[in-house]
């Protein structure tokens, strides 16, 4: 359980990561759904690629710094993989 707590945590940012982006870039939001799909993948890959390379302080530990970086890691890797799906879904409706 104590390694899956992490990806849980970097899961649900990416989620909320994802809705924030899509609310920011109203010409690019995928719906709150599509926003949210987009977000939890990106929260997985962002989080889990970030702590491999050592950014997210305390990856994969449950203390306060862990639970941060967990947090931080997925909501930036949510909104950044809803922006990028949400600008190529809007370049290639053109």
């Amino acid at each position: 359980m104590g390694n899956l707590l992490p990806l849980i945590i970097q899961l649900i940012s990416g989620a909320v990561g994802g809705n924030v982006a899509g609310s920011l870039m109203k010409g690019s939001s995928l719906g709150t759904l599509g926003n949210s799909l987009a977000g939890i993948l990106g929260g997985g890959l962002g989080g889990q690629l970030l702590g491999m390379l050592g950014v997210a302080a305390g990856s994969g530990s449950m203390d306060l710094a862990g639970i941060i970086g967990s947090i931080a890691s997925g909501g930036v890797g949510g909104g950044v993989v809803m922006a990028i799906i949400g600008l190529i879904r809007k370049a290639m409706a053109k």
